[in-house]
């Protein structure tokens, strides 16, 4: 067996019943509900716990993070959302419609994550709007946090289910 053999059968290039692929997907979404708007949600504790330096530290990141994002929105926000949609059309293409698993798994890793990404720029204008503070900021970035959680079980579920008929329909027709 050569060293491309081992590499190759460690690697598996099948998505679905690949470990790296489930291994991507847990991590993407533990960073994910980590990174709320880019700030670590231990700070959102440790300020809600301590008050005075945490708090004045959250409000920092908070705030600089939403004139990045917006920063982001305004100067490339359309280039960004048309490849980001052309992206996506062609792995959804590339998956569904001609069957590629690989195109699957990667549309049901990043699809959710772009409504993450576009939840976190309207929360970023919102909080613009309306600046908040103290407990309040806590409780915001708090209930973002549990939207973007819902959205990544909702999104392991359909994955999961997935690759389970994926893996059956394969095995059924005996590839």
């Amino acid at each position: 067996m050569t060293w491309q053999q081992t590499f190759f059968e460690f690697i598996d290039m099948r998505s679905f019943t690949n470990i790296w692929f489930w291994i991507a997907l847990a991590v993407m979404w533990s960073s994910l509900s980590h990174y709320v708007m880019g700030v670590p949600f231990d700070m959102v504790t440790r300020a809600r716990r301590h008050g005075g330096r945490a708090q004045h530290d959250l409000e920092t990141l908070v705030h600089l993070q939403i004139d990045r994002r917006l920063h982001v929105a305004e100067v490339s926000g359309p280039w960004l959302v048309g490849f980001v949609t052309a992206g996506l059309t062609v792995l959804a293409l590339l998956g569904f419609l001609y069957g590629l698993q690989l195109g699957q798994a990667l549309f049901l890793l990043l699809m959710p994550a772009s409504v993450v990404g576009l939840l976190s720029v309207l929360a970023a204008r919102r909080l613009a709007r309306m600046p908040l503070q103290g407990e309040a900021l806590c409780s915001f970035i708090a209930r973002q946090r549990m939207i973007v959680q819902a959205i990544g079980v909702v999104s392991i579920v359909i994955t999961a289910g997935w690759a389970i008929w994926s893996i059956m329909n394969s095995s059924a027709l005996g590839g």
